[in-house]
């Protein structure tokens, strides 16, 4: 860092200004650039983007409003209610009507250094509102002189081109340890000498609702848990964002659900690629994307649950409609699908030992993972580093 920090102490001996990102970026909506269509597919040219963790939705072959970013016209997308956002340069459509787009405001300002900036903002919203007026516009960032700004960028894009590299390696070794679980996985319950059983028969399927967006009362300071499909993980279904207060549960048909339950996605278009299934382990409510099983007597939800991811793609193929905007899960189709059922000694055996296998493959502590999380947690270290700057006082 001898190079920027001889630059610093050139240009910037006395701290820097911090300027609010409302006045270094502007925003557009989403409107003329979102897709109509969500029949996707891979032979289609042009991405739709999300600002989350799945950013490229599928592909369209719409060619009206699209969104012309490039390499030298780059932008931000940002989700107006996760805060989450993706630098973008090249041409995309959007989903969300939620998405705001941000240019900058000027040319005195390097617009990667403005999004490195923000990724070190650690903003976590608490509330399901629109938050880029309200709060995340007057977060105050340095803002050093041009030249130092485009040093660090310099640095910022070599480490990360760096560190994509080694990600990639070791996403790729840790995706062939999926695979050998998932086998394993398969094989074990194929193994199985019981009477299949429906799902519909397992015990009680339970659905939920959204409680009205425009009754504040349902949603301010809530503190109960409530689950959308977004927060069902095959690896951790328990990291659950919404939250509503007593009011909402009291006011609606919705049931706080005893755990730990088994939870199916039922109605997004993720389903156009896989199915997502979690084993929630603490209570609480859905949404109406989503059914949760309370498993009967006699039956394992941890065993049900590890039972459906192995069976996730064959259900997908056999029970997702696809023909509609929104894709989803036949219900009829669902509750009559079959899967062995021994008895609960043996459903808990076989629940603990492919518990276990499955906490060498994914548990962020241990092998892989911890690997690719250090590895990112070293990135952050650096990017924060060189992006503190002490304030420069008022004259």
């Amino acid at each position: 860092m001898s190079r920027i920090d001889d630059l610093i102490a050139d240009l910037c001996p006395g701290g820097v200004e911090f300027r609010p990102l409302g006045d270094l970026v502007t925003y557009e909506q989403p409107t003329k650039y979102l897709v109509e269509s969500t029949a996707y597919s891979d032979d289609f040219s042009t991405p739709v983007l999300t600002a989350g963790q799945t950013f490229i939705l599928g592909y369209t072959d719409e060619s009206d409003g699209i969104y012309e970013a490039d390499p030298s016209s780059p932008v931000i997308i940002f989700d107006d209610f996760t805060t989450a956002f993706r630098w973008v340069d090249f041409p995309f459509k959007a989903k969300s009507s939620a998405m705001k787009m941000l240019t900058p405001h000027s040319s005195d300002i390097e617009f990667k250094f403005i999004y490195y900036a923000m990724l070190c903002i650690g903003f976590v919203p608490s509330d399901h509102a629109r938050h880029w007026i309200s709060q995340y516009s007057k977060f105050r960032v340095p803002v050093p002189p041009l030249e130092v700004q485009r040093a660090i960028v310099e640095v910022l894009d070599t480490f990360t081109e760096l560190e994509a590299e080694l990600e990639a390696e070791l996403e790729a070794e840790l995706e062939a340890r999926r695979r050998q679980y998932a086998y394993y996985r398969q094989f074990l319950l194929d193994q199985i000498d019981a009477e299949p059983a429906p799902l519909g028969s397992l015990g009680t399927w339970q659905g939920g609702l959204t409680p009205s967006r425009s009754n504040s009362a349902y949603w301010d300071g809530g503190t109960i848990r409530w689950l959308a499909s977004m927060d069902v993980s095959d690896e951790d279904a328990d990291d659950i964002r919404g939250r509503i207060t007593q009011l909402a549960l009291d006011e609606t048909s919705l049931r706080l659900l005893q755990r730990p339950f088994v939870a199916v996605v039922m109605r997004s278009n993720i389903l156009r690629r896989r199915l997502p299934v979690g084993l929630v382990e603490v209570e609480s409510t859905v949404n109406q994307d989503v059914r949760a099983l309370v498993a009967g007597d006699g039956v394992s939800a941890r065993y049900v649950y590890q039972a459906l991811r192995a069976d996730s793609e064959r259900i997908r193929a056999a029970c997702v409609r696809t023909d509609g905007s929104m894709a989803a899960v036949d219900t009829k189709r669902f509750m009559g699908w079959t899967i062995p059922l021994p008895p609960i000694e043996v459903q808990e055996r076989l629940a603990d030992e492919l518990a276990h296998f499955d906490q060498l493959v994914n548990d962020i502590s241990i092998g892989l993972p911890a690997e690719i999380s250090a590895r990112r947690r070293q990135y952050e270290h650096y990017r924060d580093r060189l992006l503190t700057f002490p304030e420069k006082l008022s004259a």
